[in-house]
């Protein structure tokens, strides 16, 4: 009687359930590296080399500790390239009688898993991944009925329910979220620490040759790879961020500063949806730094926040939102992605800085994600499927469960509102206050009309007015209409020629019907 027991790349660890559920005596750990999952949308070259290499690590820690395991490599000639076929063959190879497996983390991938059995003809028993702080059933249960799913709710929960940053019945320091304190914007030569690096072992290195072979035409490049990939390593990141960056990350996590891409920011949500870390020993070192006096309390708020609150939350909202969600399009855009996402060739310094470190480093934080790139795609109108599929391309922290509320929902504010309260809509002040961006840009942030207007002003007025009825009475956006109608009628005709003119500059209209 031999249980075969699937891992997925985004299931690096040690308590996984399907683990914790089995006998190494009489399981087989199986490991994949296929070219589906590589190529389904062809993603950054650094995140395939950083899933493949923390695979193969984790394969070697689990055969340490007594598991048998069987690594596919992608480069296998008997490889078939699928989840489907690599656990069929798998099933017959070590003539299995169960197969036991942790649910996976988006419905792709969920569909392929329900498949197993019928097509080997051998049970397969999914188990609940239980590495998450709130499970499906139990953020159904608090989702249900409600109007709105507001994300403090939510959080605040989540926090009683954990303990962490909590005196008693009540939130350390009397207040639930310093958000408001999370803010400031980038002081003259504001500098952070260095990223720890680590250092490619033979492992990493073959890796790499492979995936330069096999996927070097994909986005982004090899150069300076240096991530974490193994357990220990993610500590090693770990403790360096709580030691080095946190206590400054609460007042600038939401500034931009050129030649800054990350700034004080972790990098650790690449550690954290593979596996390598763990929600809440995350959060628990962060806690720790503030009750040591190491760290101020807005620091280790938001940064709790970010993990116990918005990660476990968009993790809910994905499963009962559906398999469709992502093809929601409340505002009906259907334009198509501007060419300088691929390229970063534009002259909006803005959207050239996030795209050349999103380029760079399969990575760009939360602010340049909604506020430069989301902002703009959502401004002139981009297919919100197309917006998706690129963030799930280029970011090595991206999975379905993750992106998909954050992008139509947050972004994009293609559901409707379903998960926010407004779009996400700013012109180019917003930009100017959080960044120092606009410094050296060909554009005049000031202006809203004119050669040297920033695009941003104009397409954020014409977004505004172009979606009034559906917009209007949204009582966040009130303000906003206001201030649009103390414009006469010449400078709104002239703000909106303006946007016009700059959307068609971009040639992104969509096919005709």
């Amino acid at each position: 009687m031999t249980t075969l027991i699937p891992i997925l790349g985004d299931q690096l660890s040690a308590g996984l359930a399907s683990l914790a559920a089995a006998d190494p005596a009489t399981s087989i750990v199986l490991m994949m590296e296929v070219a589906e999952e590589a190529t389904y949308v062809r993603h950054h070259q650094k995140k395939i080399a950083f899933l493949f290499s923390a695979m193969r690590h984790f394969a070697d820690e689990l055969a340490a500790a007594g598991w048998t395991v069987d690594y596919v490599r992608l480069d296998d000639p008997a490889n078939s390239g699928s989840f489907e076929g690599e656990v069929a063959r798998a099933v017959h190879r070590h003539g299995a009688t169960r197969i036991l497996t942790v649910e996976a983390g988006e419905w792709r991938v969920i569909a392929a898993q329900q498949a197993w059995g019928a097509a080997t003809g051998v049970p397969c028993d999914i188990l609940a991944d239980d590495r998450f702080l709130s499970s499906r059933a139990e953020f159904a249960a608090w989702a249900k009925d409600r109007k709105r799913m507001v994300m403090e709710d939510f959080y605040r929960r989540m926090r009683q329910r954990t303990g962490l940053l909590m005196d008693g019945d009540a939130p350390a320091g009397g207040r639930w979220n310093f958000d408001a304190e999370n803010r400031k914007p980038p002081a003259k030569g504001l500098v952070s620490p260095p990223l720890p690096r680590f250092a490619p072992d033979d492992i990493t290195c073959d890796v790499l040759a492979l995936v330069a072979a096999r996927f070097g035409n994909h986005f982004g490049d090899l150069e300076s790879f240096g991530y974490a990939v193994t357990r220990a390593d993610a500590l090693v990141a770990l403790d360096d961020f709580i030691a080095r960056r946190l206590s400054s990350f609460g007042d600038y996590q939401d500034a931009m500063v050129e030649g800054q891409d990350d700034l004080f920011h972790s990098l650790l949500s690449p550690l954290l949806n593979c596996g390598l870390l763990l929600p809440l020993e995350v959060c628990r070192a962060a806690e720790a730094a503030y009750v040591a006096g190491k760290v101020p309390l807005n620091a280790a708020e938001g940064f709790i926040r970010q993990i116990l609150g918005w990660r476990e939350y968009v993790r809910g909202l994905h499963w009962i939102a559906g398999p469709e969600y992502t093809a929601r399009n409340h505002l009906g855009a259907m334009r198509d992605l501007p060419d300088f996402y691929w390229t970063g060739e534009t002259d909006m310094n803005c959207l050239r800085q996030c795209v050349g470190a999103t380029q760079r480093n399969a990575h760009a934080h939360h602010i340049q994600r909604l506020m430069v790139l989301g902002n703009f795609a959502m401004l002139v109108g981009v297919d919100p499927a197309q917006v998706h599929e690129w963030y799930l391309l280029v970011y090595d922290d991206a999975y379905g469960w993750v992106e998909a509320p954050n992008v139509i929902g947050m972004s994009q504010f293609a559901d409707g509102g379903m998960m926010a309260t407004k779009p996400y809509a700013a012109g180019g002040a917003y930009i100017n206050r959080m960044s120092n961006y606009c410094r050296r840009c060909r554009y005049d942030v000031k202006q809203r009309t004119g050669p040297d207007a920033c695009p941003f002003n104009s397409l954020y007025w014409d977004f505004l007015a172009r979606h009034r009825p559906l917009l209007g009475r949204n009582h966040r956006l009130l303000r906003m209409y206001d201030g649009w109608d103390r414009f006469d009628t010449d400078e709104q005709q002239r703000i909106r020629t303006q946007a016009e003119a700059f959307i068609a500059s971009l040639n992104i209209e969509p096919p005709a019907a």
